[in-house]
């Protein structure tokens, strides 16, 4: 099978594999580009890749946290503002968009954009051209969009949060990244990558079952999640990664195994029957994906495959609509 390592992109999937392949064929153009997916699966590494393979390379690369930006400071940090443009502004600032230009700009979390923003985004990217706040000279640009979303930017559309006419503008390429749990042939690339990051002086060894819970386990937080996980490990490894060197929350997987067994046995010894059995199985898997999820109930749901809507409806059957409950959907 291939296999790329292509700075931080490592990988032999065959879901990624093409995902850089599609790339490719469009890097060169000027086209928008949306990144969907979860939380920790890489977006800013694939919008660095794109950057990288187009030929905006020796231009800028400008990435801006959006979630991280309170929303009083959005507007002043992507179009700057002049001086005496409003209380504070002392000096003229250039925004995100002017440093940007001949390159590329990358705004992570679009889906967080504030709505009264919108408009001005959608006439930024269409007219290309930029009004400091402000400012009544005009700015023309010459930039690449990269956007990124952790959510279906869809529902936001559909409840008036988000504006249809700006998602049609950045979706022109939209690109699904996997998550880690949908990549499991690539987690023992990742955990040899972090180990030789993190030690690179060092020849650490990871044993076979340390290796098999790490591939079994769902991974919420993804390659971020994996990236802690090994950094972690390293320190008290001693040349030699095994089970007791995992958190409980990745050794857990083998415990859910252990317990499935059990359900078996049950069966197998008459002292419950099969619904019984099936339903003592499911409302405790219900209970272990919240657990592990730490309570979040979308990511209890992914890990067990259920809609969000299912999962919730399951939870009410079993009376477990409290457990575990930190105020999550």
């Amino acid at each position: 099978m291939n296999e790329v390592k292509n700075r931080n992109i490592i990988t032999q999937n065959p879901k990624i594999l093409e995902i850089l392949n599609n790339i490719d064929k469009v890097a060169d153009t000027d086209c928008s580009i949306l990144l969907i997916g979860e939380t920790g699966v890489g977006k800013e590494v694939f919008a660095e890749y794109i950057h990288r393979r187009s030929n905006r390379r020796d231009g800028p690369l400008i990435k801006v946290a959006l979630s991280t930006l309170s929303p009083d400071l959005i507007e002043s940090e992507l179009f700057g503002h002049e001086k005496g443009a409003f209380t504070g502004s002392i000096e003229e600032k250039k925004g995100m968009f002017e440093i940007a230009n001949n390159g590329t700009i990358f705004l992570d979390d679009i889906d967080d954009f504030p709505v009264h923003l919108q408009s001005k985004l959608l006439r930024v990217l269409e007219s290309r051209e930029i009004k400091r706040i402000g400012g009544h000279k005009t700015i023309p640009l010459n930039i690449r969009l990269i956007t990124s979303t952790k959510i279906d930017l869809r529902t936001l559309v559909s409840q008036e949060k988000f504006r249809m006419d700006l998602f049609f503008r950045i979706n022109v390429f939209p690109i699904e990244i996997p998550p880690l749990r949908e990549r499991v042939d690539d987690i023992p690339l990742l955990v040899e990558h972090f180990l030789k990051y993190y030690e690179p002086n060092k020849k650490i060894e990871i044993s076979e079952t340390a290796m098999e819970c790490l591939k079994k386990y769902s991974w919420p937080g993804n390659i971020r999640e994996l990236r802690n996980i090994i950094q972690r490990v390293v320190l008290f490894s001693n040349g030699k990664v095994t089970i007791d060197n995992l958190p409980s929350e990745i050794v857990g997987g083998n415990r859910l195994t252990d317990f499935l067994s059990r359900c078996g046995d049950c069966f197998k010894s008459k002292s419950m029957s099969f619904e019984e059995v099936m339903t003592c199985v499911e409302s405790h898997l219900l209970e272990f994906a919240l657990k592990t999820a730490d309570g979040n109930r979308s990511q209890a749901a992914r890990m067990l495959g259920l809609s969000l809507s299912t999962f919730r409806d399951k939870l009410r059957k079993y009376n477990l609509d409290n457990f575990n409950n930190n105020g999550n959907s």
